[in-house]
Formats: C-alpha cells, sequence, structure tokens
C-alpha cells in the first residue's frame, strides 16, 4: 500500500441463509467476530461481537439478527469501523457458528448459505461454506492493521467442528 491507501475503513458484513423446512427446527446462523490485541494476536480475543452485544467502544455491531433466515437475501448483518478502532487492537476476525439447539447442524444441511464483505457498494469477498460442508463452524475474513496504511483484509475460510461457545475461543487460533 502506498501512503495515499488508507486501507479498508468501514465495513459490512453480511449473512443469508434458507430457513429450515416446515416442521423442522429453525436454522439459526450468527455473525461473530473476535477483536484481538497487538501483543498477543492469535491468543484470545480481547472481546465477542455477537448477537445481543457490540464492541465496548461501538466501533464494531451488529444490528441486524435473524434466528431463522426468514427474509429476502442477506438476513443478518455487522459492521465494522475499523478506522476507528483503538491502536491497541491488530486484528479482527469475523466467522459464523450455527446454534445447535435443534439437534447437530453443519452447513451442509442449511440450504443457500452466504456471506457477503462490502466496503460502501464493493464487495471485497462473498463466500458459500461450500468447502466446509461438515462444519459447524468457520472463520470467514480477518482483517489486520497495517501500521501507517490501515487495514488490510483476506479471506480465511477454515472449518470447525464446535459449538458458537467453543467457536469464540477457537476463532483467532492459527491455521494449522
Amino acid at each position: 500500500m502506498s501512503g495515499l491507501n488508507k486501507g479498508v475503513g468501514r465495513v459490512e458484513v453480511t449473512l443469508k441463509w434458507d430457513p429450515a423446512p416446515t416442521g423442522m427446527p429453525a436454522h439459526d446462523l450468527d455473525l461473530v467476530a473476535g477483536v484481538f490485541p497487538t501483543g498477543d494476536p492469535y491468543g484470545a480475543p480481547a472481546h465477542l461481537v455477537h448477537f445481543g452485544s457490540r464492541s465496548p467502544d461501538g466501533t464494531i455491531t451488529l444490528h441486524r439478527d435473524s434466528r431463522t433466515g426468514q427474509g429476502f437475501g442477506y438476513d443478518e448483518a455487522m459492521t465494522l469501523e475499523l478506522d476507528r478502532l483503538d491502536p491497541r487492537y491488530a486484528r479482527v476476525v469475523v466467522g459464523v457458528a450455527i446454534q445447535q439447539g435443534g439437534g447437530r447442524l453443519t452447513f451442509g444441511d442449511i440450504a443457500n448459505t452466504g456471506i457477503r464483505v462490502r466496503e460502501g457498494y464493493t464487495d471485497l469477498l462473498t463466500h458459500d461454506f461450500a468447502d466446509v460442508p461438515g462444519a459447524r463452524s468457520a472463520t470467514v475474513v480477518e482483517f489486520t492493521r497495517d501500521g501507517a496504511d490501515g487495514w488490510s483484509y483476506r479471506s480465511i475460510s477454515r472449518g470447525f467442528d464446535a459449538d458458537p461457545q467453543t467457536f469464540g475461543t477457537l476463532l483467532g487460533s492459527a491455521p494449522a
């Protein structure tokens, strides 16, 4: 990046999936973001943002949470204001966890899954979870601070056989 390129600033991550078939328990997928400190970017997250929460400074907010996937297009949305994130944080990882209340579900069990990462009207990344069909949770994108140049991103599709609670502890682990 050149000195004039500020990198990624404010992004929106949106999630979609088809509802469960009639008579079956609802499919509930959740966006999760982990924020990691500069001193330990692959350790425990400084905080997690998911349904019912936001980052303490308000820079990461889940502003639409679906419990069923019903709706048109993307049903769940999270905004990340990376350009406002405190300098003590160097890494943010976003993933998706499937609630397991209706029995064991994986991405392969849920139709039409998709996630989109956008900055303004520009799609930075789209993903359909086809590469992790047996996973109950997965990481999707990693944002890293590039010093004075701001934030960069990269796709990190990695599936886990982990429920939402456990996924929060694995979210930022280094790739195997």
